[in-house]
C-alpha cells in the first residue's frame, strides 16, 4: 500500500526537542532558584499559566514575545538584568545530549525514512533560540532532508510564506506532507494552504507521535 505522504515536515522544539517546560528542574538548579519556583507550565497545565493562555488564545501574543516575557521574569529572580533568551536556553540546552530530543521521534522519524518518507522541519526559531552552532551538535539534525528555518526572514510560521518556504524546499505537493506541530495556531495556518497536520500535546506526546505513525502507516512501537 502507497503512504498518503510523501514527505513529514515537524515543528522542531516542543515535537522534536523537548520543551523549556519540561526541563524547568533543570533551570531552576543551574540558576540556584528553589525546586518549584517556576509554577507556570504552559501546555503542561495551561490552568497554572495565565502568560501561556493569552499567547495561544487569541494571537495578541507570538511564541516568541511569550518567551521574551518569562525570560525578563527570570532575570528578575535571579538578579541578572543582562540575562538574555539565548542565555536561558544555553543554561537548559546546553551541551546537546541525550534524551533532548524525543523517544518518540526518532522511532517514528526512523521508521519514516525506512519507509521512504521524507523527514523535514519547519521551525520559527531554532537560531534565535539557540544560536547558530548549536544543532550541529544535535545528530538528529544532521539526519534531517530539509531544515527551514524563520528565524531570519522577516515571517513567521502561521503566516503562508513559511508554509510556501516550506513546500518550495522538500519539494513535494502541499496535500503530500503532514506537518506535526504543538501550537494550534500554526496547525491552523499550515492547513490553510492545504497541508493536512497533527497536533502535538506536549502534555502526551507520545499519543501524538502515535497519531502521526498511523497516518502514515508506521509500524512502529511507541
Amino acid at each position: 500500500m502507497t503512504p498518503d505522504f510523501d514527505v513529514l515536515l515537524l515543528d522542531f522544539g516542543g515535537p522534536c526537542l523537548v520543551s523549556p517546560f519540561e526541563l524547568h528542574d533543570v533551570a531552576e538548579q543551574r540558576f540556584g532558584l528553589e525546586p518549584g519556583t517556576l509554577s507556570w507550565k504552559g501546555p503542561i497545565d495551561p490552568d497554572s499559566d495565565e502568560l501561556y493562555r493569552t499567547m495561544v488564545g487569541g494571537g495578541v501574543l507570538s511564541e516568541r514575545e511569550y518567551w521574551y516575557r518569562r525570560t525578563a521574569e527570570v532575570a528578575e529572580l535571579i538578579g541578572r538584568p543582562d540575562l538574555e533568551l539565548h542565555d536561558w536556553f544555553h543554561e537548559i540546552y546546553d551541551p546537546p545530549r541525550p534524551g533532548l530530543i524525543r523517544a518518540e521521534c526518532l522511532a517514528v522519524t526512523d521508521a519514516a525514512r525506512a519507509a521512504g518518507i521524507g523527514v523535514s522541519v519547519l521551525t520559527n526559531d531554532l537560531s534565535a533560540f539557540h544560536g547558530e552552532e548549536w544543532s550541529k551538535g544535535v545528530p538528529f539534525v544532521q539526519t534531517l532532508d530539509h531544515l527551514v528555518d524563520l528565524s531570519h526572514t522577516g515571517f513567521l510560521k502561521p503566516d503562508p510564506r513559511g508554509f510556501e518556504l516550506a513546500i518550495e524546499t522538500v519539494g513535494a505537493p502541499a496535500d503530500r506532507i503532514l506537518f506535526l506541530d504543538d501550537q494550534p495556531g500554526n496547525c491552523e495556518g499550515a492547513r490553510a494552504v492545504g497541508i493536512e497536520t497533527v497536533f502535538l500535546d506536549i502534555a502526551d506526546p507520545a499519543s501524538s507521535w502515535r497519531e502521526v505513525a498511523k497516518r502514515l502507516e508506521l509500524d512502529v512501537t511507541i
